[in-house]
C-alpha cells in the first residue's frame, strides 16, 4: 500500500501517500474540531482570513509572489463538515522537484508557505488584522446570503437542518450571519489560539515523495514548535443506532421557483458493522444510478420528476431521495417514492441490479488513487473513523455483499423527515 501514517506529536499526524502518477505534490492540512454552534462561523470565518496574510508575508500578494515564484505553485482553503465535526483544510500543490530544470527543493519551500499561512498569521497590535477580518466578514455574509440561490442544494440542506434540528450536524458548515456582527479581529485571534491548542492537525503530504521528505517536515520550526494535545473532535461512528419512529417529519417551504425540490431524509437502522457496505449498494439500486429505481420508475416511466436519485451519506448512516418536480405533481410523486421503498423491501431487484450496483462502487472507488484530492480525502475519513479501510479492502467487501444483507437494509429503511420547497 502506498499510504502510511506516523504520529509527530499527540494529535498531529503526518499522512505520506507516495504516488508517480502525478507531475505534482499535493500537501494539505486539515484542522479538525467538533461542530459546536458557538464556534461554526468563526472557524469559516478564520480560514479566508489566514490566507491573507502571515507574519513573514503579510498580503495575499506577497503569498501570491512566492507561490508563482515556486513554478506557479496554487493554495486553496475552504471549510467543509465532516460528520459531526467542521474541518478547516489548506492545500497547496506544486511541480515534483524532479521535473524542475535545477536541484531545487520546492517541496521544502512549499511546505514552509502552507505552514506560514495555517501557523503564522498576520498579527497587527497583537490580535489579527481587523482590515481582513472585516473584509473577509462581508465576503463570507454574502456566501451565507447566497445559499438560497442553488435551489437543489438549499432543499438538501434543509431537510438535513430539519432532521438534525438542535444537532451539531443541523448546523451550516459557513455558519450564520447573526453571529458576524459578534467578531472581531481580537475575539477571532482568541478563538484561533484555542483552536491550535485542541483541534486535530493532520498533515498530508502526495505525490513522488523522497524518504527526507517526513524530516524536513519534523525538523520544520513551526511544526516543532506546536504543542500536542487531546484534540477535542468526534470520531464518526458509522453504525450509531437511530430509534424507530412512528411518522416522519413533515416540512414544507414556500420560495420563488419555478421547479419544486422534494427531499426525504431516511434513517438506516441497521448498525451491523458491516452494514454500510450493504447500504451503499442497496442506494445505488434505489436512487444511485441511471438504471436505479428512482431514475426509471419515477423519472423515465412516470415522467413525475426531472430529476430523480439517491445518495448515502455515510458519516450518519442516512440516505436522502432528491427529486426536482413538477409542484402539482408533490403527493403522485410522493407516493411512488413510497413504492419504490416497498419493492425493495419485498426484494423486488435482480442479482444483475446487484451485480451492475456493485460494478459501480468499485468503479467509483477504485478511480480514488487517479486524482490526489480524492486520495486524501479518502484517507482522512478514515483517519476520523472508528475502522481503517484500505480501498482494495473496501472494494472486497462491496463485492461480498448478498442480495439477504440487502433486504435486511431494505427492512431496516424508515423515512425521518419529508421537506419540499415549492412556490
Amino acid at each position: 500500500m502506498n499510504y502510511k501514517k506516523e504520529e509527530l506529536k499527540q494529535g498531529i499526524t503526518l499522512h505520506k501517500i507516495n504516488t508517480n502518477k502525478f507531475k505534482t505534490n499535493l500537501f494539505a492540512v486539515f484542522l479538525t474540531t467538533k461542530l459546536d454552534r458557538e464556534s461554526v462561523t468563526k472557524n469559516a470565518l478564520l480560514a479566508a482570513v489566514l490566507r491573507r496574510g502571515t507574519k513573514k508575508m503579510p498580503t495575499q500578494e506577497e503569498i501570491s509572489i512566492n507561490l508563482e515564484n515556486m513554478y506557479g505553485a496554487s493554495f486553496d482553503c475552504g471549510v467543509e463538515k465532516t460528520g459531526d465535526n467542521q474541518i478547516l483544510k489548506f492545500y497547496l500543490e506544486s511541480i515534483n522537484n524532479e521535473f524542475l530544470p535545477s536541484q531545487e527543493n520546492v517541496s521544502k519551500e512549499c511546505l514552509e508557505i502552507l505552514f506560514d499561512i495555517v501557523f503564522n498569521p498576520f498579527l497587527e497590535d497583537s490580535k489579527l488584522k481587523q482590515e481582513y477580518v472585516d473584509r473577509e466578514k462581508e465576503n463570507l455574509k454574502q456566501i451565507i446570503q447566497g445559499k438560497i440561490d442553488n435551489k437543489s442544494k438549499y432543499a438538501y440542506d434543509r431537510c438535513i437542518e430539519e432532521m438534525y434540528k438542535d444537532a451539531p450536524y443541523g448546523l451550516y458548515k459557513f455558519g450564520y450571519i447573526d453571529d458576524l456582527e459578534h467578531i472581531n479581529a481580537q475575539n477571532l485571534y482568541d478563538h484561533y489560539r484555542e483552536l491550535m491548542k485542541s483541534a486535530k492537525i493532520d498533515i498530508f503530504v502526495s505525490g513522488d515523495l523522497n524518504e527526507q521528505i517526513s524530516n524536513e517536515i519534523k525538523n520544520n520550526e513551526i511544526i516543532k514548535n506546536l504543542q500536542g494535545r487531546t484534540p477535542q473532535y468526534n470520531v464518526n461512528v458509522e453504525n450509531e443506532s437511530k430509534p424507530r419512529i412512528s411518522e416522519p417529519r413533515v416540512i414544507s417551504e414556500s420560495m420563488q421557483v419555478t421547479q419544486g425540490k422534494l427531499i426525504l431524509g431516511l434513517d438506516v437502522l441497521n448498525n451491523k458493522k458491516e452494514g454500510k457496505y450493504w447500504t451503499s449498494v442497496y442506494n445505488v439500486i434505489l436512487g444511485g444510478s441511471a438504471n436505479s429505481k428512482m431514475f426509471q420508475n419515477v423519472r423515465e416511466k412516470a415522467s413525475l420528476a426531472y430529476s430523480a436519485g439517491s445518495t448515502y451519506l455515510r458519516q450518519k448512516d442516512n440516505i436522502f431521495i432528491k427529486c426536482g418536480i413538477d409542484i402539482p405533481n408533490y403527493e403522485k410523486t410522493l407516493e411512488l417514492i413510497k413504492e419504490q421503498l416497498k419493492q425493495m423491501e419485498n426484494g423486488e431487484f435482480t442479482e444483475e441490479d446487484i451485480d451492475n450496483a456493485k460494478l459501480l462502487i468499485a468503479s467509483s472507488v477504485g478511480s480514488i488513487p487517479e486524482a490526489q484530492d480524492s486520495e486524501i480525502t479518502y484517507y482522512f475519513s478514515q483517519e476520523l473513523s472508528d475502522e481503517f479501510i484500505s480501498i482494495e479492502d473496501y472494494i472486497k467487501r462491496i463485492n461480498e455483499v448478498t442480495k439477504e444483507q440487502i433486504l435486511d437494509i431494505a427492512k431496516n429503511v424508515q423515512i425521518n423527515t419529508i421537506y419540499f420547497l415549492k412556490d
